[in-house]
């Protein structure tokens, strides 16, 4: 698959150094932009249960969700799956319309989400601070950057630490190599 195609990340793939350096992509393009009709949420758990959340969005009408649109290619989509643990259902591929923040017409997109939801759970502080960086780094609004700050947070436990140890080394056995 080499033809181009948008994804929208809400969640720690904003950070660039997440999508760039831990998933080895570099996007031909990276506009902040809204997906209406959605919510954000931190609730799905974990490939690994750990205590902690992760971001994920949900249908809701009247809602939206700032993020990051990456025109990316299919091949580079392909790899977001297997990074996220699309094939083995932790997350599912859906198409969605974005709308770049500032002018431009609506965007064909996929995004992922997940029907494995906790409300008991919550991010961590380490998580949250990705997506900060993340919205920062791409000129989100302020508002929406503070809003995130206010989202509760826990620390990350030991278990957290070790799984996400383990997490990180198999995923870089997975990471592309940037083109």
């Amino acid at each position: 698959m080499s033809e181009l195609v948008w994804y929208f990340a809400y969640g720690s793939n904003m950070q660039p150094a997440t999508f760039g350096g831990r998933r080895g992509i570099v996007p031909r393009a990276a506009v902040p932009a809204r997906l209406s009709g959605w919510q954000l949420v931190f609730d799905k758990p974990p490939i690994l249960p750990v205590g902690s959340a992760m971001a994920n969005v949900v249908e809701c009408a009247g809602s939206q969700v700032l993020g990051v649109a990456y025109h990316v290619t299919g091949a580079d989509l392909a790899h977001i799956d297997l990074t996220e643990g699309v094939l083995i259902g932790n997350y599912r591929r859906v198409a969605v319309r974005v709308a770049p923040l500032v002018g431009g017409a609506e965007l064909e997109a996929f995004t992922l989400t997940s029907e494995r939801r906790d409300p008991s759970l919550c991010a961590s502080h380490r998580y949250m601070g990705l997506l900060i960086d993340g919205a920062l780094a791409h000129g989100l609004p302020t508002e929406y950057v503070e809003w995130l700050r206010q989202r509760p947070a826990v620390e990350e436990t030991a278990e957290a630490l070790a799984a996400r140890a383990s997490l990180d080394r198999a995923l870089g056995a997975l990471k592309k190599e940037p083109r």
